[in-house]
Parts: C-alpha cells; structure tokens; sequence
C-alpha cells in the first residue's frame, strides 16, 4: 500500500480533509485529464490560433515600412495573446455555464470540498493549456516566420509577467462572464461574441496603425490589447515600436492595466458568480 493511501485513510479516519491548495492541484489533474480526453475539443483548441497565424502570415507577408519587420512577424505575438486569452476566457465562460447547467456546481458547492478548490483546479488547468498554447505558436513563429527569441533576462522577465497578468485577468473575466448566459446552449455565443469583438479592435487581425481611434479606445478599455502590445515588446526588435498609437511599448501602462483587470476581474467574480442555474435553481 502507497504512503499516500495511507496518509488518505489515515485523513478521513481523524475526520479530517486535505487543505482547499491540496484539493484544488487534485482538482487541477483531475480538469486536465478530462480535458485531454475530449480530442475534439484539444484539437481546436491548440490548432486555431495556428491555422489564423499560418492564413494572415501567409497572405500579409510583405515588410511594414519603417519598422524593420515583415507582417508575418507582428502576427506571431498577437496571435499568442489571443490563444491566452482562448485557453483562458472563452473556455472558462463556456464550461462553467455549461458545468452551472448540468448541476455539476451545484453538486460540488454540497460537498466538503471548499469553494477555492475549484476555482484552483481551473486555474491550474488554465495555466497548463496556456503555457502548452504559447509554446506552440512561439514554436511555429521562431520556425516558420523569422520571430526570435528575446536575447535578454529582461524580456524573457516580461514575456512571464505578462502572460502571468494577462491569463489571470482573462481567467477572472472567464469566471465572471459565465454567469451570463441563460443557458449553456447560449454560453458559446455570449462569449465568443465579445471575444471576437475585442480581436479586431485589440490589434490580433488587424494593424494597430490601420485601426479607428474610436475602436482602439475601446479595444484599450480591456487586456487584449495591452496583452498584444506587450508581446510586440517581447518579440520584435525596438524598430518596430512606430507602430503602436503611442510609439512605444508602453510596459508600465501594460502592467499597471492588467493588474487592474485582475482586481476588477477578482471583484466582478465575486460579485455576480453563481453556483446554481437562475433557471432551475
């Protein structure tokens, strides 16, 4: 008999159960393993933002003037971002509401588990599917586009802070937005939807030089944009900063935004999640 069973029996024979961090990375394997075992599901999932950066790089390929790169180029980070915010977001906003519906929720809020042991295994599992994502499209942009890899600690520094802000933020806004739907059959267009929206007017589709003023303001308003532009900062050489609305990088707003999201994102999770359908209760 394993040392672990034994320490298992030995907690439920003293009446005691594992703490809400233990039960929350059990919760984690436990999402990821189920996750995998959906190949539908793992294959859009990784596969998608591939197949867009492969069709926009392979159709806008020709060199930004003045920036010192090709188009192909300032596809790869947004591209990352938008597959962080895939992994994180959208599948969290359709899951839960379709977790919310099937009662599964409402059965595991009747359970001693604490409530932060679910909230953890979904952040483990987003984590595992973003950084599995980012590693992907860094693979086929360093490959097939031309993209290097940062040649500093300090980029290499940022490039973990903003996909640490950026995948918490996202998640929280997952969470938050999962309580939206009526249903989960309307989960899927209550999220995408939004999700979609913020893609072209967060510079992922389009040129930030080529986008309105009105819709960049807006695309700003949230963090795929600055999850986008941090990435450029990440990814391309300094030549191509005459490309952002504010002709840098703009790090510290990046963080000092998407810090802020995490808060927001934190108290719209509190503020409106819901263990129970409105529907059936």
């Amino acid at each position: 008999m394993s040392t672990s069973v034994v320490r298992e029996r030995g907690a439920v024979g003293t009446g005691r159960l594992p703490g809400a961090w233990g039960l929350g990375l059990r919760r984690g394997g436990l999402e990821i393993r189920q996750f995998f075992r959906q190949r539908d599901q793992v294959v859009f999932t990784f596969a998608f933002p591939v197949v867009l950066l492969f069709l926009f790089a392979s159709i806008f390929r020709d060199d930004v003037e003045g920036a010192g790169i090709t188009a192909s180029q300032l596809y790869v980070p947004a591209m990352m971002a938008a597959g962080i915010m895939s992994t994180s977001f959208q599948a969290l906003g359709i899951s839960i509401a379709i977790e919310r519906q099937d009662k599964v929720l409402r059965r595991l809020r009747g359970t001693p588990m604490p409530p932060a042991a679910y909230f953890l295994g979904k952040i483990w599992l987003v984590l595992f599917t973003g950084v599995l994502e980012t590693v992907i499209l860094l693979l086929v942009g360093t490959t097939c586009y031309g993209v290097d890899l940062p040649s500093d600690a300090g980029r290499w520094f940022d490039l973990v802070w903003i996909f640490v802000l950026g995948i918490t933020a996202c998640a929280l806004l997952g969470i938050a937005i999962s309580s939206v739907p009526d249903s989960a059959n309307s989960a899927g267009s209550v999220v995408v939807l939004p999700f979609l929206v913020l893609q072209f007017v967060s510079g992922v589709y389009i040129a930030v030089g080529t986008i309105p003023d009105w819709m960049l303001t807006v695309g700003a308003l949230f963090p795929l944009k600055w999850m986008c532009q941090g990435l450029r900062g990440v990814f391309l050489p300094e030549s191509a900063q005459v490309l952002e609305q504010a002709g840098s990088w703009e790090s510290g707003r990046v963080a000092l935004v998407l810090a802020a999201w995490c808060v927001g994102g934190l108290a719209l999770c509190l503020l409106t999640f819901r263990w129970k359908d409105r529907r059936t209760g």
